[in-house]
């Protein structure tokens, strides 16, 4: 098993060249001061460093051994509590927080390139200090100034880990019908009762305490989702002077015996009366938590991209070493054997396939980040109602689409080794089981692609689609007379054309057919996420296309790009047939058809 080495070299080339990240960054208020391409460049090196020479060590290990329960404690797996010491102790696990409780305030275009190398070097480990991110997101932003200075400050140093509880054995995306409840008490807190399910580290033994943000209704709470609102409720409760006190009233009833990412402790968490207190205002708990969403998604896409990028790494290793056969046309490995299977074109389409997905979604992931920043960031009003509805509408893009090609690539990867791809311990088949999960939590990506067709474009008639289509002709239109880019350009346009009669296609059929939106959803997405990474491709090759004699990497950038408009951008084509199918289709059988016996 080749050992994981941080993609440094490309997060440059995506940070620095692609996006300019440097301009953006002193172009956002919120920013200026905070951040320059030497801090930067010092965070990835650092982070670089911990997820290939601590991190990766532990991922066979982690999956091997995984966490324990016993009598309601989870202990991590084998060298994870020092590792997450590591991790914390280099100051990485605050790195987007707010200053002014601790954090360092850094962009998500920065803080992406750090969790995609955590989750590739590690992605059950990854998950921990994700989680926490996601809690002190919500907290932050929805917390009250008592709750902020009382729980932040420890969270961010990683002292303590944060959890969310959302799920519940019969509510998973329909969470209007959850049950736990909370009461509330004289002395302003909850008593939080009921059971949570798929709680990701919601037990565990590397930090001092967890601190639960738990979705629940008030007695008198309305039916569905208007109802529901967020609790904080830690797993010790806080004395007045910050020092730990009593266990609350809730435990760990057992994990979860998973298909992948076992060295993560998936908990079913037990609340009986615990102490809680409200997060934001009441019945308001969704928007809380739809706060931390878009980050979290867009955090699960880059998830798929770290551990498909660590599936390609391995792959490439096996592929440069095994011998078998001679290349097609003629011996290449004279003094040896056979030929390094490098050599046979289906491998070759496997690599190129991995790398071409692995660099698009990179780029495609710091691009939506790129959004979080201005949103986040920006002083200008107009600037941040146009980078909300670009989030709006690329975060299930983002999502779905990355998770997707990341289990593609793993499948790939696993292929080039044969039947040792399917053996253990050359780790290939940890990667397709761990990236399964990637396109089942934090919202489906059936869900995803509902919500990218359903509400984020005919809910509004394609208004935040065509701000993503004029984003696309601007860049365009900065390529008018490049003939060198033409082979680029050309393919873009007419993905792009494509997807603009697509999309109108399906708005106009859904007013017919409410099952349209359903019926062409997922299809819809890939078209989407193929245009969309046919954008990034172009962005790539028009920053290498001139450097290609400067150094082999923008020779590589090239020819990556080449591959992906001839090979994998055509793709759009049968798909896009396949969403004007139509939804009769699907609805043909009577339900009682479906029996085979």
């Amino acid at each position: 098993m080749a050992d994981y080495k941080a993609p440094l070299r490309d997060m440059r080339f995506v940070l620095n060249e692609v996006f300019e990240a440097d301009k953006l960054w002193a172009s956002l208020a919120g920013l200026q001061g905070a951040v320059d391409t030497e801090t930067a460049e010092a965070i990835l090196e650092t982070c670089g460093q911990i997820a290939s020479e601590v991190l990766a060590p532990l991922n066979r290990n982690g999956d091997e051994v995984g966490s324990t329960w016993k009598d309601g404690e989870v202990t991590a797996a084998p060298g994870f509590k020092e590792a997450y010491q590591t991790y914390v102790e280099a100051g990485l696990n605050g790195l987007g927080g707010n200053p002014d409780f601790g954090g360092m305030g850094m962009p998500k275009t920065l803080v992406g390139q750090v969790e995609e190398m955590v989750q590739g070097a590690n992605m059950s480990f990854g998950l921990a200090p994700m989680l926490t991110a996601g809690a002190c997101l919500s907290l932050n932003y929805h917390g009250s100034q008592e709750l902020k200075e009382k729980y932040l400050p420890n969270m961010y140093s990683g002292v303590w880990a944060g959890a969310m509880d959302l799920t519940e054995p019969h509510a998973g995306t329909d969470l209007g019908i959850i049950r736990t409840k909370a009461e509330p008490q004289a002395d302003g807190s909850y008593n939080i009762s009921g059971t949570k399910i798929f709680i990701t580290w919601g037990e565990h033994d590397m930090a001092e305490n967890i601190i639960h943000l738990v979705l629940a209704k008030l007695p008198d709470a309305p039916a569905g989702p208007k109802g529901i609102s967020l609790f904080l409720v830690p797993k010790f409760l806080v004395n007045e002077d910050g020092s730990l006190g009593e266990r609350n009233a809730m435990g760990c009833g057992s994990i979860e015996h998973k298909m992948g990412i076992k060295g993560s402790a998936t908990c079913v968490m037990n609340f009986d009366g615990a102490k809680g207190w409200l997060v934001g205002e009441e019945n308001k708990g969704l928007a809380c938590m739809f706060t931390m969403m878009n980050y979290e998604r867009l955090g699960v896409g880059i998830q798929g991209v770290g551990a498909a990028e660590a599936s390609y790494q391995n792959a490439v290793a096996y592929a440069r070493e095994r011998l078998q056969s001679r290349a097609p046309t003629g011996a290449v490995a004279k003094d040896k054997v056979a030929d390094p299977i490098i050599v046979h074109p289906d491998v070759r389409r496997m690599l190129m396939t991995m790398r071409a997905f692995n660099e698009g979604g990179r780029a495609f992931s710091t691009y939506v980040a790129k959004w979080l920043d201005i949103a986040k960031f920006s002083d200008n009003s107009e600037d941040q109602q146009h980078a909300d509805a670009m989030l709006a509408l690329l975060t299930p893009v983002a999502k779905a689409l990355l998770t997707d090609n990341a289990l593609e690539s793993a499948i790939a990867g696993q292929q080039v080794f044969g039947g040792h791809g399917f053996i253990r311990e050359w780790g290939q088949e940890q990667y397709v089981r761990d990236i399964r999960i990637t396109q089942i939590y934090e919202g489906t990506n059936g869900i995803q692609a509902l919500d990218l067709i359903g509400r984020k474009i005919a809910g509004n008639n394609g208004a935040f689609y065509k701000l993503f289509e004029a984003d696309i002709n601007a860049f365009i239109a900065t390529q008018a007379g490049n003939e060198a880019m033409a082979e680029f350009i050309e393919p873009l346009k007419a993905a792009l054309e494509n997807l603009n009669d697509l999309t109108q296609w399906v708005m106009d059929q859904a007013k017919n057919n409410p099952n349209e939106i359903g019926a062409s959803s997922v299809e819809y997405l890939h078209v989407f996420g193929l245009t969309a990474l046919a954008y990034m491709w172009a962005k790539m090759a028009a920053i290498a296309l001139p450097k290609t004699g400067e150094e082999a990497f923008y020779k590589a950038k090239v020819g990556t790009a080449r591959f992906f408009m001839k090979r994998l951008l055509p793709r759009y084509i049968g798909l896009s047939a396949a969403v004007k199918g139509g939804a009769e289709p699907l609805f043909e059988l009577e339900e009682e058809m479906f029996e085979t016996a």
